[in-house]
C-alpha cells in the first residue's frame, strides 16, 4: 500500500516535509497575534508547557501509528482498534474545514507578495500610494479578486500534491524550508533594528500575569493548547498520512523532538519580527488577524526605500510556511481516501481524489470570500459566530484537533498500552517512553478535555453569562 501511495526518500526529505506541515500560517500569523492578545510571554510559557507534554507525546503517537500500519488515520485507528475508526473519520474531517479558510488566506499572501514586489520597481498594482488598511479591504472585499487568488495558492497546493510524495511534496519541502528559515531570520535582524525594537522584545518575554485573573487563565490554556495542535497540526490526519510514507530505518523518536522545536523556533522568530515591528510604530500587538496583513504592511511602507524589499522577503517566507501546510494538510485527506478506494478493490487513483478535494475546499473558501474575512455582516454565519473563518476555524482547530488528541491518548494510554513500543524501537532506543506514558494516560487526556470543553462551550454558550465569566 505504501509503495502504491508514495514513500518520502530519505530521512531529510520527511523530516522537511513534516517541518513543512508544521510550520505554517499557524506559526507566522496564528502564533503572534494570538500571544498579543493573550498576555505575551505568559502565552509562551503554556505554549511550551504544552509543546512538552501534549506536542510531543502525541507526535510519537501519531508518526508511529502511521509508519506501523502503513495507513491514513482511518484505517490506522481501524487496525489499532476497530472501535476507534471514528477518530480516524474526524482527523480526515479536519484538512476539509482547514483548507477552507488556509486557502483563502494564502491567496492573501500571493496577493501581498506581488504586491510589495510590484513597489519595489513602482509598478500599478502594488500597494504604494494606497493605505495599508485601504488595500486590505479593498482586496477582501472585492469577491472576484479575493476568489482568483483563492483559486491560484489552491490549484499550486493541488498540483503538488497530484505529483506524488518524491516528486512533490519532498521536492517542494526539501528546499521550501531551509530557504524559509533564512528568509525568516533576515526579517528577524531587520525588524529587531527599528526604533523602539526593544519594547516589542519586551513583550514577547516579560510575563504578564495579569491576563490570568478572574477565571482569565482558562481562555490562555485553551488558546495557547488549539494553537499548538494547529501550528504543528496534530490531529489533522497530516502526520498519520507521513509517517505511513516514513521509512522504517528512520529515527522516529529523534525526529518527533525534532519537529516542535523546529516549530517552535519559527513561532518565536516570527514573534521576533512582528512585535518589534508593530511596537516601532505603535500598533496595537493585539490587532488580531490583520496583524500579518494590515499591521505589518503598515511597517513596511514606513521603511521607504527598502520597505518593499523587506515587505517582499517576509511575504515570501509567509507564502512558503504557507504553502507547505496546505500541502500536508490535503495529503492528509487524500492519502485517507486513496486508502478507502484500496480497500474496496479500486485503485487509488491519486488525480481523481487531489481534484475531488479541491473542488470541496474551493467551494468552502467561497463562503469565506463572501464573507470578507467576516467584513460582511450581511452574510450569514452559523452558531452565531463572526465570521465563517472563524466557523472552519473553531471546528477544525478549536474542536475536532484536541478532541483527536483526547481520543487516541485515551486509546494509546489506556486501551492498547504499549501497542507502538515495537514501531518506536524499531529505529531509536525510545528512552523517551516512561515519560510519554504518562502523559498519554493521565497529563495529555486532563489537559485536553478542559480544552475540548473550553472551545466546544464557545460554539453553544459563547453569549451566556456563566461562559464569558469563565473567560475572564
Amino acid at each position: 500500500m505504501s509503495e502504491s501511495k508514495g514513500s518520502f526518500r530519505s530521512n531529510f526529505g520527511f523530516l522537511m516535509s513534516a517541518v513543512g506541515v508544521a510550520i505554517g500560517l499557524g506559526n507566522i500569523w496564528g502564533f503572534p497575534y494570538k500571544m498579543g492578545a493573550n498576555g505575551g510571554a505568559v502565552f509562551l510559557i503554556i505554549y511550551l508547557v504544552m509543546a512538552v507534554v501534549i506536542g510531543y507525546p502525541l507526535l510519537v503517537g501519531e508518526l508511529a501509528l502511521g509508519r506501523k500500519t502503513r495507513k491514513a488515520a482511518v484505517e490506522a485507528y481501524r487496525a489499532a482498534d476497530p472501535r476507534f475508526a471514528f477518530n480516524g473519520v474526524f482527523e480526515t474531517l479536519v484538512p476539509f474545514l482547514l483548507l477552507c479558510f488556509y486557502c483563502v488566506l494564502g491567496g492573501i499572501v500571493l496577493r501581498y507578495l506581488i504586491a510589495n514586489i510590484g513597489d519595489m520597481f513602482g509598478a500599478s498594482w502594488g500597494v504604494h500610494g494606497m493605505g495599508s488598511e485601504e488595500f486590505f479591504n479593498k482586496f477582501v472585499t472585492n469577491v472576484p479578486l479575493s476568489f482568483l487568488f483563492t483559486a491560484i495558492f489552491l490549484g499550486l497546493t493541488s498540483y503538488v500534491v497530484f505529483r506524488g510524495i518524491e516528486g512533490g511534496i519532498e521536492r517542494f519541502c526539501s528546499v521550501g524550508m531551509p530557504l524559509l528559515f533564512v528568509m525568516l531570520i533576515i526579517t528577524v535582524i531587520r525588524c529587531c533594528t527599528l526604533p523602539h525594537a526593544s519594547a516589542g522584545l519586551e513583550f514577547i518575554f516579560k510575563p504578564d500575569f495579569s491576563v490570568l485573573a478572574h477565571g482569565g487563565w482558562f481562555k490562555v490554556v485553551a488558546t495557547a493548547a488549539s494553537q499548538l495542535f494547529f501550528s504543528i497540526s496534530l490531529g489533522s490526519g497530516a502526520l498519520i498520512a507521513y509517517g505511513s510514507y516514513m521509512r522504517k530505518e528512520d529515527n522516529l523518536e529523534q525526529n518527533s523532538f525534532i519537529i516542535p522545536v523546529m516549530d517552535t523556533i519559527a513561532a518565536l522568530l516570527a514573534a521576533m519580527a512582528v512585535f518589534p515591528a508593530v511596537f516601532s510604530e505603535g500598533i496595537a500587538p493585539s490587532g488580531g488577524p490583520g496583524l500579518l496583513f494590515v499591521s505589518l504592511q503598515t511597517v513596511f511602507e514606513s521603511m521607504k526605500g527598502f520597505g518593499a524589499l523587506f515587505g517582499s522577503i517576509f511575504y515570501a517566507l509567509v507564502f512558503v510556511a504557507s504553502f507547505s501546510s496546505s500541502i500536508g494538510m490535503m495529503e492528509g485527506g487524500i492519502s485517507a481516501l486513496m486508502d478507502y478506494r484500496a480497500k474496496r478493490g479500486k485503485s487509488i487513483n491519486r488525480p481523481g481524489v487531489t481534484l475531488f478535494i479541491t473542488c470541496t475546499t474551493l467551494i468552502g473558501s467561497t463562503l469565506v470570500c463572501f464573507d470578507h474575512l467576516g467584513g460582511n455582516p450581511d452574510f450569514w454565519k452559523p452558531f452565531g459566530l463572526d465570521s465563517w473563518l472563524n466557523v472552519f476555524d473553531l471546528a477544525g482547530e478549536g474542536v475536532l484537533m484536541p478532541l483527536g488528541g483526547l481520543i487516541m491518548a485515551i486509546l494509546l494510554g489506556w486501551v492498547r498500552r504499549g501497542y507502538l513500543d515495537d514501531e518506536v524501537r524499531a529505529s531509536s532506543a525510545y528512552k523517551s517512553k516512561p515519560f510519554v506514558d504518562f502523559c498519554w494516560r493521565y497529563a495529555g487526556p486532563v489537559i485536553m478535555a478542559v480544552v475540548v470543553f473550553v472551545q466546544f462551550s464557545s460554539f453553544v454558550f459563547s453569549n451566556t453569562g456563566w461562559y464569558q465569566a469563565l473567560m475572564g
